[in-house]
């Protein structure tokens, strides 16, 4: 078992426990390198006697603040080539969905976007007072992606994941605990330990029940995010090359209003 998957490193806090930790501070940008050592990261821990449950956790400020769009490379490397081929970050995003050892997330500061469809994808979810929490697709001209338009409304129901949806609103880790979207909020200084404890209390338990209850409470779960993520991909391939989405990435980056025409 590898120590290190990029940017992603593995330690064991002990209890049957991987703690996988994102090195990218203060931000966490994810891109399509990250998403995919991740994955195979996870797979591995699937692999792995040792584990029974995993700690998603990242250094800094913020658990993962969106996408790395600051090179064309990374740019090209998360958007589909075609509006009838997948986006290969969302190819890489629905091998998570395939990992069989629970996982618990501990999301400190903001979750963004992407980043916060990261953090839906966990089976838990520990946050804090400093957390923040948005889907600001729309914010930005187009719609939302890894897997959220399902995930989200699978966990919170549909008019409240449309209400963030919609009004691209930023929730705070307490009004996350309130929706069900967090399972432990926590101080700001605890929010790791307190998903260690929360892995621990599942890894005590018979292994192969854990991974066999964590299938049938979530049946066909990668299957179905991998068709939404299809249908994801294809409206944000069209939509991100309109003069709306121009204005929306502009406009978010100048911290004000977007003037958006409808082209």
């Amino acid at each position: 078992m590898k120590e290190q998957y990029g940017d992603v490193v593995v330690t064991y806090p002990g209890n049957f426990v991987a703690q996988c930790e994102i090195k990218r501070p203060p931000n966490n940008f994810f891109d399509h390198q990250l998403i995919c050592d991740l994955a195979d990261c996870f797979e591995d821990l699937d692999n792995n006697p040792d584990c029974r449950a995993i700690v998603l956790c990242s250094e800094g400020k913020h658990f993962c603040a969106g996408a790395n769009f600051g090179s064309d490379s990374n740019r090209a490397a998360t958007q589909p080539k075609s509006a009838d081929k997948p986006n290969p970050l969302y190819t890489e995003a629905v091998r998570l969905f395939r990992c069989k050892t629970p996982i618990v997330a501990a999301v400190q500061g903001a979750a963004v976007g992407g980043g916060f469809g990261l953090a839906v994808m966990a089976d838990f979810r520990v946050v804090c007072p400093s957390t923040r929490m948005t889907a600001n697709f729309v914010k930005l001209g187009f719609t939302p992606g890894f897997g959220l338009t399902h995930t989200l409304a699978r966990l919170i129901g549909v008019q409240k994941a449309n209400l963030l949806f919609m009004t691209g609103r930023r929730i705070n880790g307490e009004t996350a605990s309130q929706w069900g979207l967090a399972d432990v909020f926590t101080d700001d200084d605890n929010v790791r330990n307190a998903a260690i404890e929360l892995a621990s209390e599942m890894a005590v338990n018979a292994p192969l029940a854990l991974v066999s209850l964590r299938e049938q409470m979530r049946p066909g779960l990668a299957d179905a995010v991998k068709a939404t993520t299809d249908i994801e991909g294809r409206e944000q391939y069209w939509l991100q090359r309109t003069a709306d989405h121009k204005e929306g990435v502009k406009s978010v980056s100048e911290r004000r209003n977007g003037n958006f025409t409808g082209s």
